[in-house]
Order: structure tokens, then sequence, then C-alpha cells
């Protein structure tokens, strides 16, 4: 059930908040954990309901795999359960997301391997296995336990966050689960809920999706073994650009909007990542939490930069190249996470040089990111090197609609380069927990609760309504 369909939008959403808000007024934890963990349940299953066993399979494995952790914190059998649940986790996310990945390298030999094309892979299998390895590592730290299995279940199976993120932890949205029933009477959370939701759903459906219509025929036209002309694949190239982001934004403050309704913080999982002056600014606003994830749990046990300048670039191509496998089973993901991986590593490498005006540094940064998406967007690693080849080919044919096109990315690229971010926006009024290494400059346009905002954004989500009928996918729902 997409966030920006008819029937989340006019029927899921309105009867789950409504339910919540008359269960609230009793102020009692145990049914407000219940709804909530029910309509996750039903969120998840009305995609395809044979795998919500698979779901709350993983959560009850894992809910019991914490327990003993923290029963045999800071002794052998503490660091013997972690790697159990560590090991079954990997396991459970490489059969049902790199089976074929592996059957593509070993087809040829093995006829099992080529039987397992007809196995689906469950939604948001990526964003919910490694929250509950994060959750196995904090419980081991002493960072976080939770003996309550239905507050664990609704920590994993959360619906703002189930399918596409961000990864959450449960030393962040426990303590707000446990705090539901003292939250009566917050008007706040609604007001700002639901007006970070609508600024998310017009970056969905009003720019991400007017810009696929111009990024999608000239990479679909790869897999058929076509090449656009050189004019199509730049207009292309800086489509799917702008697309990914207003989709992954607009996603992210959907999520974070979703769950303020209920009273829980969410992270802040995307901060105006084409502002960044370089790669490694790229990777502490994009996906933020992945990054985050990245680097906790395997840059810095990995050894991270304490054990010199050759191992430093190694861990981070090893931990790149990971990430970009945890996006798909596909060897331009691979290519892609390296990319960024010996980026990162160069920059590292260089000598310092002296300060670059900003905003020759963020030119540079969104060119390499943009020219890497190509890796990203093109279904085989042929193609996308029969698409690098199609931008420097000289072709002059204009494409069709190129007017349209550049208008759309000329408006995405004022608005991504030079508008402040949602987070900056609703600054006074809590967005979302916020990375401590990332603060927010108390300047610029904020959101307020009078009625000419209120007025913009009902205007605003009218807009919306209009193209909710228009049949699409965000693009990490297939991560």
């Amino acid at each position: 059930m997409l966030f920006n369909s008819q029937e989340f939008v006019f029927l899921f959403l309105p009867l789950v908040l409504l339910v919540f808000l008359w269960l609230r007024r009793h102020g009692r934890l145990a049914p407000l954990v219940g709804w909530l963990l029910l309509a996750s349940l039903c969120f998840y299953a009305w995609w395809d309901w044979r795998y919500l066993a698979l779901l709350l399979g993983s959560i009850a494995v894992n809910h019991v795999l914490g327990l003993r952790v923290q029963a045999g914190r800071g002794g052998g059998s503490g660091r013997a359960w972690l790697s159990l649940g560590v090991l079954l986790n990997v396991a459970l996310i490489a059969w049902f997301k790199y089976r074929l990945f592996l059957a593509g390298v070993f087809s040829a030999s093995d006829p099992w391997l080529m039987g397992l094309g007809g196995l689906v892979l469950p939604l948001g299998i990526s964003f919910f296995t490694f929250q509950q390895i994060a959750y196995l590592v904090d419980v081991h730290r002493g960072m976080a336990a939770e003996r309550g299995a239905g507050r664990y279940a609704l920590f994993v199976s959360f619906f703002p966050q189930l399918i596409a993120g961000p990864i959450v932890h449960m030393r962040d949205v426990g303590p707000a689960i446990a705090a539901m029933p003292q939250r009566r009477g917050r008007a706040e959370d609604i007001a700002v809920g639901l007006s970070i939701f609508v600024v998310g759903l017009a970056k969905k459906v009003l720019i991400a999706d007017s810009l696929a219509l111009h990024a999608a025929p000239a990479f679909d036209g790869l897999a058929d073994g076509g090449s656009p002309a050189a004019l199509a694949a730049w207009t292309a190239m800086l489509a799917y650009s702008f697309q990914i982001y207003f989709d992954f934004s607009g996603y992210s403050d959907m999520a974070v909007g979703l769950a303020r309704l209920f009273g829980i913080p969410l992270p802040v999982n995307f901060l105006s990542p084409y502002k960044a002056r370089s790669i490694t600014d790229f990777w502490r606003r994009w996906h933020i939490t992945l990054s985050r994830f990245l680097r906790d749990y395997l840059y810095i046990p990995l050894g991270g930069s304490r054990r010199g300048r050759l191992r430093t670039y190694v861990n981070l191509l090893l931990v790149m190249l990971i990430g970009g496998l945890w996006h798909g089973a596909n060897w331009t993901f691979v290519a892609w996470g390296g990319v960024h991986g010996a980026l990162l590593a160069l920059e590292r490498l260089l000598p310092r040089r002296r300060r670059w005006p900003r905003a020759l540094s963020i030119a540079l940064t969104f060119t390499l990111v943009t020219f890497a998406w190509v890796l990203f967007r093109a279904p085989t690693l042929d193609g996308a090197l029969r698409f690098y080849a199609a931008l420097g080919s000289g072709g002059l044919a204009l494409p069709a609609g190129w007017q349209v096109a550049w208008t759309g990315i000329a408006l995405a690229a004022a608005l991504a380069f030079f508008a402040p971010n949602t987070t900056q926006l609703f600054r006074h009024h809590a967005p979302g927990l916020l990375p401590n290494d990332l603060a927010l400059a108390d300047r610029g346009p904020a959101w307020r609760p009078v009625r000419s905002h209120a007025l913009a954004l009902a205007l605003l989500f009218v807009a919306c309504a209009l193209m909710l009928s228009r049949e699409t996918v965000f693009l990490y729902f297939q991560f």
C-alpha cells in the first residue's frame, strides 16, 4: 500500500489515526501498541499476506535472541547469541535477495539455483533485517533492550518506516512508544505531522513522478539493447538524478510526518544532499540512517581509520561495495558502490588543497553523484556503458517533450539547491531526530501553525490528490 495511493490517504490513514486518538483517551499503553501493531501488519499484508509470516517469524526470532543476548551480555554466551542472530539475519536477506544473483553466476552448472526465480523479494526485507541486526548489537553493547514482545514487534513493523526506512533504533523510538498515552491532546503532533506528510506527498507526486516520465524511456530502452541519442541521454540522466532525489526525499518526509501523527519521532533520513560539498558530506546527508548503520556496525568494527591509511581506504571501499550490494543483487549496484567507495578514499588520499568556493565544491559533488546514478539506474553494466557512450556521442536530435523536461529539471534544481529542506522549514517543532554531527541554522522561512500556511498546504494537498490516480511506485521499495 503506497503512501501516495487513494486507499492509504483516504481510507487506511484516517481510520488508523481516528481509532488511535480514541484509544489514547483511556491512557493505557497496551491498546495503543496493539492497534498500531495490527494496523502495521495489515499495511504489510495488503501487498501479499503470505509474506506476513516471514515478517512475524523474523520479529519473534530476533526478540528471543535479543533476550538471550541481554541475559548473557558481558560473557561468551552473549557474544555467541549475537553471532547467531547476525548470521540468521544475514542468511535470511541473502536467501531472498541474493539467490538470483548467485543463480546468474552458477546457473549454467546448477539447475537447482535456476529454479529459484519464482520466489519474490519480500517488501522491506533490507530495512527490517538491518534494523534488527542493529538492535541485537545495541543490546550486546548495553544501549537498548525491550522485554515486551508487543512493543518490540511495533518497533520493527511500525508502518511509516516498515517498507523503506529509515532504519531506526530502539533507543531512539522506544521511549516515545512507552510515552504514547501521556501525549493526549497533542494537537501539535497532528498539525506538524500532516503538514510534513503533505510536503513529502507533493515532492513525490508533483515532482518525482513527473520527472520519471522523462527519465524512464531512455533507461528502459537499454534493456532491449538500445542506446539513446546524446541530448536524450543527458535529459534522462539529469531527470533521473532529480527524480530519485525528490522520490526519496518525499518518502522520508512522509515517513517522518506519519510517525509524528502518533507522537513517535523518526530519524531525519534526508538533509539536502545535493548541497553537499564533498562525497563524504553527501553520505552524511543522503540516506542518513543507512550511512550511520554502515559506519557504526561495519566500518568501525573493521577498524575504521585507526589502522593506517591503506587499511582506511580498503575499509571505505569494502563498506561502500556492501552498501551498493545492499541496494540490489546486480553488478550495477556493486559498481555504483565501488565508485562511491573510490571517491571517498580519493578525498582522503589527495593532499589538502586550498579551500574551493562553496558553489564549485557543490557543483563538482553533484556532477560526480549524477554520473554515478547511471550505474544505479541502468539494468546492466553493458547498458550503463552504452548510456555513458551516448552522453558523448554528439547526436543533437532533441528528445520528445524536451521543453517540458528541461523546465521540470530546472525547477527541481532550483528547489534542491536553493530552497530550505523540510527539516529546516519545521525546525521549531522537532520534525525528527537529527544526527549529532549535523546542525540546522536558525534562519530562513519556517512553518508556523497559522491560517495562511494551513491554506497553502491545503491547496497543495488538493493538487496532489488530483494526481493520486497515477500508477507509480517509490524507487526505494525495490530495495
